[in-house]
């Protein structure tokens, strides 16, 4: 047999393979889709008095979907600008034998447990934030959002802190690897043409990892939405509140994590729904993100 023909043979294999491996992921995300659909229809379309708090449904998922929605979006808030500057210190700014221990102790975050980072919310960082609720309790107490603080800084705004610590290395790693990959040609040019360090990474490093780091943060966002075991250990189980530094607030990971193991009937069927309400939210998500990176996917020194 010719080498062509050998060629042509594998790449047939291969392209058959991978062909193979798409269908994979597509069927389970399949299965699992029609799987939550097929186990939340009987709680969709309950009695008020079926479901165990009483309401329909919809008002039972709306306040754990919004403290979901909430502690994500503060998570993002926080480890976004912190990751980005990581990520632009390491490949831009930090000399060579700094670089890279910095980014070895970023990538190590990444592999601490969950349920490691949910302990030393509850007991460690917990307690060291209850000087600073009482703070914020005392000059903004009139905002609802730092209405009377707890005593054991088990709290929504300590769960996003968490958060923003575990998304951290993701956002930072991703966004470190597309600003090394900055065309060299334009950093040099910027900086022919008298532009300052941060002239010359605003105008050439930052436009061309754009895309890129849409990416990063879009998975640091769908990490911090699915997260459970840490946010179940910090949260302290109550009704959903507008304020972020008291006791109570749950999202739906917790939920389901706390519940789920006594449920039966009718309660885990509103179990799985709220799954799959969390399963839209991760899939609209990103969509969305998918939508950005392709409208911004081409790059030229120009934009």
């Amino acid at each position: 047999m010719s080498s062509g023909s050998s060629g042509r043979a594998g790449d047939k294999f291969f392209s058959g393979l991978t062909l193979a491996a798409g269908i994979v992921i597509l069927a389970v995300l399949a299965f699992v889709a029609g799987f939550l659909v097929l186990e939340s229809v009987p709680a969709l379309f309950a009695p008020a008095d079926q479901i165990s708090a009483g309401t329909s449904f919809f008002t039972y998922v709306f306040p754990i979907m919004i403290g979901t929605l909430i502690t994500a979006a503060i998570a993002l808030l926080i480890a976004t600008p912190i990751a980005l500057g990581v990520a632009l210190f390491i490949s831009h700014l930090a000399p060579r034998n700094l670089a890279k221990p910095v980014g070895y102790v970023i990538d190590l975050l990444a592999a601490i447990p969950s349920v490691v980072y949910g302990a030393w919310g509850m007991l460690v960082l917990g307690p060291l934030m209850v000087p600073m609720y009482d703070w914020l309790h005392t000059y903004l107490g009139w905002i609802p959002l730092f209405g009377e603080p707890s005593t054991t800084g088990r709290t929504l705004m300590t769960a996003s802190v968490v958060l923003a610590v575990m998304i951290l290395p993701i956002i930072t790693a991703l966004s470190r690897e597309i600003f090394v990959q900055t065309p060299k040609l334009h950093e040099e040019a910027a900086l022919a043409l008298g532009a300052t360090r941060w002239e010359m990474i605003r105008m050439s490093v930052l436009p061309f990892a754009r895309s890129g780091v849409v990416s990063a943060i879009m998975l640091g966002l769908g990490r911090a939405l699915g997260e459970t075991m840490a946010v179940t250990l910090v949260l302290s189980p109550g009704i959903l509140t507008a304020n972020l530094i008291g006791s109570g607030n749950q999202t739906i990971p917790s939920e389901i994590a706390l519940n789920f193991p006594e449920a039966f009937g009718m309660r885990q069927n509103e179990l799985i729904a709220a799954g799959l309400i969390l399963f839209i939210i991760t899939l609209l998500v990103n969509m969305v993100a998918r939508f950005i990176v392709n409208r911004h996917k081409e790059f030229s020194g120009a934009n």
